[in-house]
């Protein structure tokens, strides 16, 4: 009886079904992991959409229905002309209900803050201590005038958004609370407390609004907004948020300051009013990228359930492998 025979073909055999129950099993955890995040993404997704349509939004482009119908052909003489009115009113109708406090921010298009030489023109250091005013290396051509060092210096503080509005309802005044919408951490550690603006939009060129020079740049919560430069070219900012409820179907009327010159670039200005939710405020790309995600994974654990069912892989003896063969010269 040939018992090495024997040993090897069991052998053999033993392989074979633990590389068949080896093959069956792997599948299972890939099958599952989808699953589980199909399962998982999906209803995330519908309730991060749910909570996007919740929030109440107004969006109103003003920068081209601002501009007196004289200066339509040449919107840039009538935003660098100083003797100008650029007083503009516009009317907003609340849809429905917005819950306060309701969040005002100005949006700007085509505007690439993120620019290289735009983003590195400005002194952090400055910003902090008043002890380094001086430090203006990089922010050429907005570094210095004849009097000294200009605090906040370089081009993005420069360029500083200066429209305004002003809100009413039935010809009562609307307030419009500017306090806290900048970032904690800026007013306390990244713009100091001793340091004032100076020698600030005093040159020939005026890029954007002016600074009180007797308020600290700790204060100044609109600069701090702003000096947080966005990624994209299309970017909203906070403006302000009215701390009171707005009815629907209320009338708004809206004072616009039109001062921001954005027609040099082809710019776009609009006005936004908008409530919040608990993923913030009105945004259904995640919910969809969710859904998609949690689909494309269920979609792809149901066919290799059916590659599993229907046509499974054929697995090939295992007694051909090296491993398994017996040497050379040595029969079975």
């Amino acid at each position: 009886m040939d018992t090495n025979g024997a040993t090897t073909s069991s052998a053999a055999s033993g392989g074979s079904t633990s590389k068949s129950s080896s093959k069956k099993h792997s599948r299972k955890p890939v099958i599952a992991t989808f699953t589980i995040i199909g399962i998982i993404f999906i209803p995330l997704g519908l309730v991060s959409l749910s909570a996007s349509e919740k929030v109440v939004e107004i969006v109103d482009r003003y920068d081209e229905s601002c501009v007196p119908s004289d200066y339509s052909n040449d919107k840039l003489k009538f935003i660098q002309n100083p003797s100008i009115n650029k007083s503009c009113v516009r009317t907003l109708t609340v849809p429905k209900l917005m819950k306060s406090p309701v969040f005002i921010y100005y949006q700007l298009d085509n505007y690439y803050q993120n620019h290289r030489r735009y983003v590195k023109s400005r002194s952090d250091k400055q910003l902090r201590s008043v002890s380094d005013e001086k430090s203006t290396k990089d922010c050429s051509p907005e570094d210095k005038t004849v009097d000294g060092p200009i605090v906040p210096c370089g081009l993005v503080a420069w360029s500083l958004f200066n429209d305004t509005y002003g809100f009413s309802v039935n010809s009562k005044t609307i307030e419009v609370n500017k306090h806290d919408i900048a970032w904690k951490s800026d007013k306390e550690h990244k713009f100091g407390s001793n340091v004032y603006p100076k020698n600030f939009q005093s040159g020939g060129l005026i890029g954007g609004a002016k600074l009180n020079s007797s308020v600290p740049l700790s204060k100044q919560e609109d600069l701090m907004v702003w000096m947080r430069t966005a990624a994209l070219p299309t970017f909203r900012k906070l403006y302000g948020k009215i701390e009171q409820d707005l009815q629907a179907n209320e009338k708004i009327q809206v004072v616009i300051q039109n001062n921001y010159n954005t027609y040099s670039f082809s710019g776009k200005k609009k006005l936004v009013l908008s409530t919040t939710s608990w993923i913030g405020g009105k945004n259904d790309f995640l919910g969809i990228a969710y859904i998609i995600v949690g689909g494309l994974c269920l979609f792809l654990a149901v066919c290799f359930i059916l590659l599993y069912v229907i046509k499974p892989r054929p697995l090939g003896d295992p007694s051909y492998l090296s491993w398994n063969r017996s040497p050379a010269g040595h029969p079975n």
